[in-house]
């Protein structure tokens, strides 16, 4: 039986052989001139008028990571629906567990508005800086 892996453990090994040695070669083979003007980012040959670390609101990144999360359940969902009459009742039950789960994640996240990113009001008790 282990012999089967035989194929698969060389062909990770030449990977990271082959890596290895490509990250080496470029490393010593490459220049390494430059200085501050050299590494100031530009974009299409121009300075950039901006700061390019803005602050972003949270609230985007945590909505981005709900739909990943509840966008895996399709991933899941749709080769079930496909073989759900051969799968019998065992199949169904655990599609059904499945749906269940998400629906009580979906649940959580709305009671605890993760999925609201409008403009929340500010307390009484702080301030807003100008």
């Amino acid at each position: 039986m282990p012999e089967t892996y035989y194929p698969v453990l060389l062909g990770v090994g030449l990977a990271l052989a082959v890596g290895s040695v490509i990250l080496v070669v470029s490393y010593f083979a490459g220049g390494h001139k430059g200085g501050r003007i050299k590494l100031s980012t530009y974009e299409s040959g121009m300075p950039l008028l901006d700061r390019s670390h803005k602050r972003l609101s949270i609230a985007f990144f945590m909505v981005a990571l709900d739909f990943v999360i509840f966008d895996v359940e399709a991933a899941f969902l749709f080769p079930w629906a496909l073989v759900i009459r051969e799968g019998g009742k065992p199949l169904f039950a655990a599609v059904m567990v499945f749906f269940a789960l998400l629906v009580v994640g979906f649940v959580y996240l709305w009671l605890k508005k993760g999925l609201d990113v409008g403009v929340r009001p500010v307390t009484s008790g702080a301030r807003r800086r100008v």
